[in-house]
């Protein structure tokens, strides 16, 4: 006698109507975070705001050295709103320029345009949208003057500096006066030319030492990225100083000169306000930047590069705030009750900053 299995009976079909499936509400909120981190990520690849953020240090400082308390603060946030937006649009615009050669180079290929996340055309809409805004704001907060300075920090970057990466190892000189062009922007913001018609040059000598320190203090931290990256950029056909001369002994010598020469022009920066604190900061902090600029001249390998690299963010970030502390040249100038109401109807008029 065999045995058998029994048959299941059959099931009825259930043709009830049934909801979508969803994840639970704490996997939809881990979803939506990684979503936003993502896209706050994407934001930051694209406009690179620790390059905007030293723009608006140097907007800052440059004004604070020209008018100090006399500041006006609503002024100055419109101001450097206006200045981050078009600060925004250049480092779009360059990614658009350089998507070719950001693809041939790890540090660069994730960009969202040279990824193909974002297209050439959407990312120049968007760049062209910043610069308009951008621009506006700063004509409103502080006229024509600093817009056009802002205006002219872009041109020189993205139509001047970064098509000629490719063309020869003069660009970092250009693309060194891109970066302290900023300093004309807060300048003409504090109505820097009003005040030396007035007599009053204490601010424009710290003003333009501070424009030649950035100048000076750019050679050093490039050639150091350019030593760092060197292999890279010679694939993707960039034109660094690292790239011609490899053995690094033009790159050494051009970063050993330029922090040399930063060291008498950083202690400028303590005359117009008399202060030894400022001195002894600016004196301090360019040494240093001499003695990592004289170890990687000596060695040229990848870790003196780091530690000059590392040094130069450190320099910059303590005569930016010694200039700041250590208070603005004294200045016998009244600016004019139009000031900062001039260029700025929008903006709710307060008092001037008092210490």
């Amino acid at each position: 006698m065999s045995m058998s299995t029994p048959l299941a009976a059959p099931v009825a079909a259930d043709n009830r109507p049934r909801s979508p499936w969803r994840p639970p509400a704490d996997a939809q909120a881990c979803v939506a975070g990684r979503s936003v981190a993502g896209g706050l990520a994407e934001v930051s690849r694209l406009t690179r705001p620790r390059i905007a953020l030293m723009v608006l240090a140097t907007v800052f400082t440059a004004m604070w050295l020209t008018a100090g308390r006399t500041i006006d603060g609503p002024q100055l946030g419109w101001l450097l709103l206006g200045t981050a937006l078009v600060a925004a649009s250049s480092s779009i615009a360059n990614q658009i320029l350089e998507r070719d050669t950001d693809r041939l180079m790890p540090r660069t290929a994730g960009r969202p345009i040279a990824a193909g996340r974002m297209s050439a055309a959407a990312a120049a809409l968007l760049a062209g949208l910043l610069l308009v805004v951008g621009s506006g704001v700063v004509v409103a907060a502080a006229g024509w003057q600093p817009a056009a300075a802002a205006l002219a920090t872009w041109l020189v970057y993205v139509v001047v500096y970064t098509p000629m990466k490719r063309l020869s190892p003069l660009n970092t000189a250009v693309g060194a006066v891109a970066g302290a062009l900023p300093v004309a922007i807060g300048w003409l913001a504090a109505e820097g030319p009003r005040r030396l018609a007035a007599g009053d040059a204490a601010g424009t000598l710290a003003v333009g030492a501070l424009a030649t320190v950035l100048y000076l203090w750019q050679f050093p931290h490039f050639m150091a990225i350019a030593w760092l990256y060197r292999t890279q950029y010679a694939q993707a056909g960039l034109r660094m100083l690292t790239v011609d001369d490899p053995t690094g002994l033009r790159a050494a010598g051009q970063a050993l000169a330029a922090s040399l020469a930063m060291v008498p022009v950083s202690l400028v920066l303590a005359v117009p306000s008399g202060s030894v604190r400022l001195f002894l900061a600016a004196a301090f902090a360019s040494i240093i930047y001499v003695v990592a600029t004289v170890r990687f001249a000596l060695r040229r390998d990848d870790v003196s590069a780091r530690g000059l690299l590392l040094v130069s963010l450190g320099c910059l970030l303590a005569l930016l705030t010694a200039s700041v502390v250590c208070g603005p040249p004294a200045s016998s100038f009244a600016p004019a009750a139009s000031l900062s109401t001039d260029h700025s109807s929008f903006i709710p008029q307060t008092q001037y900053l008092q210490p």
